[in-house]
């Protein structure tokens, strides 16, 4: 990592913004480690995918780009949490996409089934601006395994490349969009259920309402106005539970 310049050279009101990658939970977060979690809680096992599954997966969505470093578009927790070691990051745009409040999150991260949470996916839309991370070629396979047991850990999202945009640029990012296959998926969310989740799901991983919370601050940091994001948090601190 020596080798390579200031990771944040271009955006250095992010240096203490984002985690340290060494130190993140996420780092070592394995299947084993998910389910002795599950198990203390008393939440659902066996929801997730297998470790030859999700190795499987990472090898086929990487196959063919191993040949020059890697970006990776971060719209959610992964900005401020990657756990992975890059060597730049840029503010940057994906078109085609929206980061869209359709994950309910009932295994136990930021909500459980009783009480669900809420977190985002990247679906079709209009645009969307988040955080471009670049991993060096030599470390693709290593940090990218951090990544799949975190992003992949189980059916949620689908591995793929999108056009990411920053500055002058436009360079090819991998990223992870709402699969609507998946039970955690859901579009027909109405405005009510999403203000009450965000209200109300707690996890092992923290709250809905701090993700939330952190989204907006980070974007408050990188001068990014998300009129969905200022709306659902404004909503859910207003939020009074129904008796």
């Amino acid at each position: 990592m020596s080798a390579h310049p200031d990771p944040f050279s271009h955006h250095p009101e992010l240096r203490n913004e984002i985690a340290d990658p060494v130190q993140s939970f996420f780092r070592t977060f394995t299947t084993e480690v998910l389910a002795a979690k599950m198990q203390e809680l008393g939440l659902s096992l066996n929801w997730w995918h297998t470790d030859d599954k999700r190795e499987a997966m990472r090898l086929e969505t990487l196959s063919g780009h191993r040949d020059a470093d890697l970006w990776v578009f971060a719209y959610g927790s992964l900005m401020w949490d990657p756990a992975f070691q890059f060597i730049e990051v840029r503010r940057a745009r994906v078109p085609d996409h929206a980061r869209r409040f359709i994950l309910k999150d009932i295994h136990g991260a930021r909500g459980t089934f009783d009480t669900p949470g809420l977190m985002a996916a990247l679906d079709k839309g209009s645009g969307c601006e988040g955080l471009l991370f670049r991993i060096a070629r030599e470390h693709i396979e290593e940090e990218t395994e951090v990544i799949w047991r975190r992003e992949q850990v189980g059916p949620a999202y689908t591995p793929v490349f999108v056009e990411a945009i920053f500055s002058d640029q436009s360079v090819t990012a991998l990223t992870f969009v709402a699969d609507h296959d998946a039970e955690l998926i859901d579009a027909n969310l109405t405005r009510e259920e999403q203000i009450h989740f965000v209200a109300t799901g707690q996890g092992f991983a923290g709250s809905s309402m701090e993700y939330l919370r952190n989204i907006h601050r980070k974007f408050a940091a990188l001068g990014i106005h998300d009129d969905d994001v200022a709306a659902l948090l404004l909503d859910a601190e207003s939020y009074v539970p129904t008796r």
